[in-house]
């Protein structure tokens, strides 16, 4: 096993933190906003490691990562929208989105797989996009562009007290209710958390070590003996599976879906952004990548409010620093990422390239 300098330590740190920021995130950062910000973050480290599982470990380029994140989504939507919530509409709605996912994964795959991967990149963003046109015209399944609104289970309910006081009152920890709300950012951690440490296995079993030989040599690999359209098309499949879990996860969470929530190409490009932030082939880096583009998409606008306030008086700066500017600045961020951190942070961090 290879010895982890600074650099490497330097990032398990930073992944730990966040880890820790996470874990008890509803008592260091209480509020409804917070507790938001920290659920979508869990969501997307998901998201993103399943995505960078795929073009980071195996170089396969694809736009279809939202399609499948919305088919677990919808899965869950429609089985909570169309019958009670309970539990076995939960369960079976998302197997259902799961299920979908993996066979129209593996179709994509025996198709497109075979043909050069800008080819099979642009075929994935042509049935993401049917997917997004189909979820907006079947009004009378998904809601159409309005999406759909339910109830989760009981236990999820801010009206759910997980446990009273002495007075028969729901309890406070830390001065936080513990009810229903606090049970469902747990589900949606723990989730994530299992997820997560599932695709880390994976990077680091044998069938990681194939998948990087299948990027850095296609041939050399089918050469050796592996069957490279069977290796592409279960990476392919089971990415697929894990990005439609996460989605299952947000649209319990959210009780909603839609498809500017699930399904829309801003959510692809976040994914790709978050991917290169953190670091392309690194599982790490989806963490560094999801919270530090999540945090900015929350709270830079907050930031340059404040600062625009405190410099009022001079010149050009506050017009500058307006909030309404924050895409602008963002982009500056992402630029300066890129331009000190060429291998995204992890990568960078670590001493290495992104394809080492």
């Amino acid at each position: 096993m290879a010895r982890l300098g600074i650099g490497g330590w330097s990032v398990r740190l930073i992944v730990l933190g966040i880890g820790i920021a996470l874990l008890f995130a509803p008592f260091l950062f209480p509020g409804v906003r917070a507790i938001e910000v920290a659920a979508r973050i869990c969501v997307f480290i998901v998201l993103v490691a399943s995505y960078d599982l795929l073009i980071g470990y195996t170089g396969i380029v694809s736009f279809a990562h939202t399609m499948f994140f919305g088919l677990g989504a919808y899965g869950v939507g429609i089985a909570l929208a169309q019958h009670d919530a309970s539990w076995s509409a939960l369960i079976l709605g998302g197997a259902a989105g799961v299920l979908a996912a993996l066979v129209l994964a593996v179709l994509i795959a025996l198709l497109s797989l075979r043909v050069k991967a800008i080819f099979f990149a642009m075929v994935t963003l042509a049935v993401a996009s049917v997917a997004l046109v189909l979820a907006s015209q079947l009004s009378k399944l998904t809601g159409g562009e309005d999406g759909l609104t339910y109830s989760a289970p009981d236990l999820f309910s801010p009206a759910t007290a997980l446990f009273h006081d002495a007075s028969g009152r729901t309890a406070r920890l830390f001065g936080v209710r513990m009810d229903g709300k606090i049970a469902a950012y747990y589900f949606i951690f723990g989730g994530s958390l299992v997820f997560y440490l599932i695709l880390l296995r994976v990077t680091v079993s044998p069938l990681g070590t194939v998948l990087k030989a299948i990027r850095e040599n296609e041939a050399r690999a089918e050469a050796l003996g592996y069957r490279v359209v069977a290796y592409r098309t279960f990476v392919f499949g089971f990415t697929a599976v894990m990005a439609a879990l996460a989605g299952a996860l947000y649209a319990t969470w959210l009780q909603y879906t839609g498809p500017d929530t699930t399904l829309s190409f801003e959510i692809m490009v976040d994914i790709l952004l978050m991917v290169v932030i953190g670091g392309m082939g690194t599982m790490w880096g989806a963490v560094i990548g999801a919270a530090a583009l999540v945090m900015a998409q929350y709270y830079l606008r907050d930031l340059m409010q404040a600062a625009s306030d405190a410099l009022i008086g001079l010149p050009i700066l506050p017009n500058l620093l307006n909030p309404d500017r924050w895409l602008l600045w963002l982009g500056i961020v992402f630029i300066l990422l890129v331009y000190f951190f060429p291998a995204g942070i992890a990568g960078t961090l670590a001493g290495r390239e992104t394809r080492k």
